[in-house]
């Protein structure tokens, strides 16, 4: 399930495409998700999809995407490049309601040259659970599985929210989770994360 760190920096490096529009679209419009996504999981969550409804619509497509990071290498939000074929308020009111739909979270925005100001947009909450990475006993590392704590998430948040990405850094591996309420995601987990040996020392941050 996880990729590794230097299979992860090779894709952020390689994933920032040069415009090259094919749906029919040749206005520009980037969507900054405040989202912490990785960047296979930015294209299977939201470029993707997008790019399938607004060709279907016929309104344009997506071309790739960028990911901005942190001083200490964490994902600190994402773009996806849109083309679209005007900049109509019907033509942003339908990629926000799609990326909305998809699970875009509060505090992402629409940036364009050609619209007077940023289209703000985003329904989801984030909260970030980062495991301990160096200070727990070695026998918990060996016995215990982050593949397990992925799909425990999932199955207790149910529809409270879902695991959109995760982050493995030097000292901390983070999971990041979205849904429509932070608090309702944090009692859906809490239990475990109080159980858990893996989840001893972790850390619960709200991410959006």
């Amino acid at each position: 399930m996880w990729t590794s760190l230097g299979t992860w920096l090779k894709a952020l490096r390689s994933n920032k495409t040069e415009p090259s529009p094919s749906g029919g679209g040749t206005l520009h419009i980037t969507a900054q998700l405040n989202a912490r996504l990785m960047p296979m999981d930015r294209g299977s969550l939201f470029e993707d999809p997008l790019d399938a409804e607004l060709r279907a619509a016929g309104m344009g497509d997506t071309d790739g995407g960028g990911t901005q990071l942190t001083h200490s290498g964490e994902v600190d939000f994402c773009d996806v490049e849109i083309y679209v074929k005007d900049l109509s308020d019907e033509t942003l009111a339908t990629i926000v309601e799609i990326l909305e739909r998809l699970g875009a979270p509060k505090g992402s925005k629409l940036r364009s040259s050609g619209i007077s100001s940023d289209v703000q947009f985003g329904r989801f909450e984030g909260l970030a659970v980062y495991l301990n990475g160096t200070n727990l006993p070695a026998d918990v590392y060996k016995n215990c599985d982050s593949n397990f704590v992925y799909s425990e998430f999932n199955r207790l948040m149910g529809r409270a929210g879902k695991v959109f990405s995760h982050w493995q850094g030097p000292t901390e591996t983070a999971l990041y989770l979205y849904g429509p309420s932070f608090a309702e995601m944090q009692a859906a987990i809490s239990d475990f994360l109080s159980t858990y040996p893996l989840c001893q020392r972790c850390r619960v941050v709200q991410i959006a």
